[in-house]
């Protein structure tokens, strides 16, 4: 049975800030979090990527915690955290859940010492975090590729709904690592510049770190204008472990599905923030999928020209920054878009503009062919 399910207090740690506020300033202001950094792996050009300062990262957790005992990454969570809840500071910790997305937890510490050799594994990861904090519940870890951030959310719904839980705070978090960075550079797929999500001159995706959280709940919050979710679906296409369909089936099918749930039609949608990496396949693949929904014509844009991609956190910040787009009736622009690149046409948002919105999808896809759709409505309560 489908019940209602509400997005509440919200944190984005990035190099854009480390609250929800400092980053929609940020991308006000046009600035980027993407910057050239000396790399190994790219010693002559260096890589374009967004990477968290750590000096500051270790001051901020100093506040109420001490930082010597985390990973970067526990850091990066545990600030996310805090900032929600401080939002909401009368949270029952015995009873609310915690639900941790990740595609790779603390890889870096493969060869490094400095920590015990288990706190790799995720799970433990999320122990970590969780005995920060007091929570009482074992932390759920979600990590199915680059929609895990967007999935986590859509896992604390299918609790709810199945009655196991009536709160979770979902947070997420990935690393720019020496073992991401080969990784890609393995599929040349590394941009040499800033990517350009959906343009005919783009040539792949630059990488990004963040962390974010959000309070996902059964009740609607204070009175005001709140953010609800609405409709979610998962689709895989089955078609290669890192290339996506040719013809969009997996997102097709997902969007299709959440747009059932949500009960309304792709027409009434008044903004889709995608998946958009930049790579040759994935956006054609989306633009295909987004043309055969009906949704051509609908703006859209990618935040990976102002964060990189930020993998298992990339969904989740981007969620957030979508509801925050519903909240103040503010699209953002495509940034480094230039000219459609792709086959099948789509309103990409090339400036920063206001008006009236209502309702929203979020998309995700990633390796394994995995596919996600969030549909999130504007409401008012009071």
């Amino acid at each position: 049975m489908t019940k209602r399910i509400f997005l509440l207090g919200d944190a984005i740690i990035s190099p854009l800030g480390f609250d929800t506020e400092e980053n929609l300033q940020a991308l006000r202001e046009e600035r980027s979090g993407l910057l050239n950094h000396p790399n190994s792996f790219f010693p002559k050009e260096g890589l374009v990527a967004g990477i968290i300062d750590n000096d500051k990262l270790t001051a901020a957790l100093s506040n109420f915690g001490d930082p010597s005992g985390y990973t970067r990454l526990e850091k990066m969570m545990i600030l996310a955290v805090q900032k929600v809840l401080q939002q909401h500071p009368d949270i029952d910790l015995t009873t609310t859940a915690l639900i941790i997305s990740t595609t790779k937890g603390n890889i870096d510490l493969l060869g490094d010492h400095k920590f015990p050799e288990v706190r790799v594994l995720p799970g433990e990861m999320g122990r970590v975090i969780a005995n920060f904090f007091g929570f009482s519940l074992e932390p759920v870890i979600v990590s199915n590729a680059c929609i895990s951030g967007g999935l986590a959310i859509a896992i604390a719904k299918r609790f709810m709904e199945a009655g196991k839980m009536e709160r979770a705070i979902v947070v997420g978090g990935d690393l720019v690592s020496d073992f991401v960075v080969s990784g890609f550079q393995s599929f040349q797929a590394i941009s040499p510049q800033a990517c350009r999500p959906f343009s005919k001159n783009r040539n792949g995706i630059s990488l990004g770190e963040a962390a974010a959280a959000v309070l996902v709940s059964k009740k609607p919050g204070t009175q005001g204008k709140y953010i609800e979710l609405i409709g979610e679906a998962t689709a895989n296409d089955a078609n290669h472990i890192s290339g996506p369909s040719r013809t969009g089936e997996g997102l097709f099918k997902s969007i299709a599905a959440a747009l059932k749930e949500a009960g309304i039609m792709a027409g009434e949608i008044d903004y889709i923030s995608a998946h958009g990496t930049a790579t040759l396949f994935n956006d054609e693949m989306e633009a295909i999928a987004f043309s055969r929904s009906g949704l051509r014509n609908t703006p859209i844009n990618s935040f990976k020209g102002w964060y990189g991609h930020t993998l298992g956190a990339s969904a989740l910040v981007e969620t957030i920054l979508t509801k925050h787009s519903l909240l103040n009736n503010e699209l953002f622009c495509s940034l480094n878009f230039e000219e459609t690149g792709t086959s099948e046409k789509i309103n990409v948002i090339t400036k920063r503009e206001n008006r009236k919105l209502g309702y929203a999808l979020k998309t995700a896809s990633g390796f394994g062919g995995c596919n996600l759709t969030l549909v999130l409505k504007k409401g008012y309560n009071g």
